[in-house]
């Protein structure tokens, strides 16, 4: 029909306007239309359900613990910066070496750049006292070794004293655990024994227990030929840090599973800490939680881990090639997925994902880069936001075109019923023409800006693969249109039946026509609520102005002789007004009614799903 491509093209460019003022920057047209139908969202733990902003809460160094209170590091009375601790702060040290975060002193100001888990290990030690500049001009950096998918800590080579090298070491408790071979207890050293790696990995799980991220911590000084990939460790103890989850993300996730969309938790973290923090947000939904730690992925069957993917809420000790598998498993599936992230480890995940969302207020060019999404702003809730845009969008879209097809198949059955049954055709070209150029541009184009439905996000997810226009759609059009015929032909028949065939009849159905097709615009704005519910739906002025303006235009057929006399048309009585508006306001009545009973036989059916009606 005519207008739809302007249609089509205005929804998406107000959508995506719309899109903006929330923050949220569309780079690919397709992730509008995507957005709509996600059925599952993997969420990056850091960054995305937490603050990202990591604070040294305790240090257990061989079952003594220090907790942070006030900013300062204490073990029961006693001030760590005023400890002579040995053991405390040789772990200290190797926080402040293996590390990569920048620290500069502007007069009594400290600025520490870098990653929130190594600015925070800074800080921790600045925060005791020691002195990062003077450590790490004594102990050069000669070689990193960054962590990996086959080795869960970083390492670090220093230059030593003596012609030795200090190595510093920080990962995962259990990797790092499993390297060591020494204890460093009271400033002296000795073997480390089973029980010292009980208590260790005990005091990991209680911490992990409560949400924190847990870092072992190791160091061992080597002679320059022994390899730092074999040099036997010296544990030193654990660090616990605490990432804050947003305060409104538990709402949040309950809001996306109302929307039917699923919720998957992709982190680095060990399964303990990630069950925490997926408990607070009730991420399963209240069903039971569903943990895999993904170094237990390697060599699964494609097909098994779509399966595992299915059922699974969270995934732990991810690596980037980790998410990849996930999403593409859960693709496989035959889910939509939407993957958020903001790193440069995101981009195989995010570029991959059917809706690639970049957390986008930071400096990760390639995280943006890959993405189809980005949003500025951080926030979770603006992905929210996003999907009900989408589905907003698509569905205005299929709103135009309803309108659209059921008003030009009145048209059509308007003439050829005529025809039928024998009766003198009851439009003009000139007044097809009118009709198609008043009542078909301007309120479709003012359906492509409907605001969002008040349930948008109780609703699921669309299917990707159903068309836009279903069979279902084909004939509660057909019959719509056929019920504007109907009141159409009825008016002309009065004018018939009064005035004989001539130009009076046909302006009589000219104009009945066309104001029925005007107030169709008004039940095509949803196919659920009623056309003027009051409190059903937002407003839509641009459609109440569309209407409006055909109206008036349509009035000065009949009042403007020298349009009138183009259209063919005549004057009209107060009774043919009557006629008129009887058949205007008639179809409009009838398919609301109509759209009242599928709509409650609709909601019976989703209270009795086993209802065979």
């Amino acid at each position: 029909p005519e207008g739809l491509p302007a249609v089509a093209t205005t929804t998406l460019a107000l959508g995506i306007k719309r899109m903006g003022q929330q923050r949220v920057a569309i780079r690919k047209l397709g992730a509008v239309e995507a957005l709509g139908a996600i059925d599952v969202l993997c969420l990056d733990k850091t960054g995305t359900l937490t603050e990202n902003r990591m604070t040294v809460t305790s240090v257990i160094i061989s079952g003594d613990s220090f907790s942070l209170q006030d900013g300062v590091l204490t073990n029961g009375a006693t001030n760590l910066a005023d400890s002579a601790d040995p053991d405390l702060n040789r772990l200290l040290r190797m926080l402040v070496l293996c590390n990569e975060s920048t620290v500069e002193k502007r007069g009594d100001e400290i600025r520490i750049e870098g990653s929130p888990t190594e600015s925070a290990l800074v800080q921790v030690a600045i925060d005791a006292g020691l002195d990062v500049a003077a450590i790490r001009r004594r102990y050069i950096n000669l070689e990193t070794i960054h962590r990996s998918e086959s080795r869960h800590f970083m390492l670090t080579v220093h230059r030593g004293v003596a012609g030795r090298r200090q190595l510093a070491v920080k990962g995962s408790p259990a990797a790092v655990l499993d390297r060591c071979r020494w204890i460093r207890r009271s400033g002296r050293r000795r073997p480390l024994r089973d029980q010292d790696r009980q208590t260790a990995i005990r005091e990991n799980e209680r911490l992990a227990a409560l949400g924190m991220r847990v870092l072992g911590i190791a160091q061992a000084s080597i002679s320059p030929e022994v390899s730092p990939e074999e040099a036997e460790l010296e544990w030193l103890g654990l660090v616990a840090m605490a990432d804050p989850i947003r305060p409104e993300m538990k709402s949040l996730i309950s809001e996306l599973h109302r929307a039917g969309i699923a919720t998957v938790m992709i982190t680095g973290d060990q399964p303990a800490t990630a069950r925490a923090v997926a408990r607070q947000l009730d991420l399963s939904g209240g069903r039971p939680l569903k943990i895999l730690d993904s170094t237990d992925l390697k060599g699964v069957d494609p097909e098994l881990l779509g399966g595992l993917a299915q059922e699974t809420h969270v995934f732990a000790r991810v690596t980037p090639t980790h998410k990849l598998e996930i999403v593409q498993a859960l693709q496989n599936r035959g889910r939509v997925v939407g993957m958020t992230g903001d790193g440069i480890n995101d981009g195989p995940a995010l570029k991959a994902a059917d809706v690639g969302i970049a957390m986008g207020s930071g400096q990760q060019d390639v995280a943006r880069s890959v993405s189809d999404v980005v949003i500025q702003d951080d926030e979770l809730a603006t992905v929210l936001h996003a999907v009900a845009q989408g589905r907003t969008i698509y569905s205005n879209i299929r709103k135009a075109l309803h309108f659209l097809l059921s008003t030009n198949f009145s048209e059509i059955e308007v003439m050829l019923a005529a025809l039928a049954l024998g009766m003198p055709q009851p439009l003009s070209a000139m007044q097809l023409l009118w009709i198609n150029l008043v009542t078909d541009i301007f309120p479709g184009l003012a359906l492509a800006v409907e605001p969002a439905e008040p349930e948008v996000l109780s609703r699921p997810p669309r299917d990707p693969a159903e068309p836009i226009l279903t069979a279902g759609h084909l004939r509660l059009m057909t019959g719509e249109s056929a019920v504007i015929t109907a009141g159409t032909l009825s008016a002309f028949t009065y004018g018939l039946a009064r005035y004989g065939a001539g130009a009076r009849a046909g302006t009589i159905a000219f104009n009945t026509l066309t104001c029925a097709q005007l107030l169709h615009a008004f039940s095509c704005r949803s196919d659920e609520h009623a056309a003027f519910g009051i409190g059903s739906k937002a407003e839509n002025r641009w459609l109440t102005l569309a209407a409006g303006g055909a109206l008036a235009a349509q009035a000065s057929t009949l009042v403007f002789p020298p349009l009138r006399r183009l259209l063919g048309g005549t004057g009209v009585s107060l009774i043919d007004t009557a006629v008129i508006g009887a058949g205007a306001v008639g179809p409009l009545a009838v398919n609301e009614f109509l759209k009242r009973r599928r709509t409650k036989k609709g909601r019976s059916r989703q209270r009795d799903p086993g209802d065979p009606s």
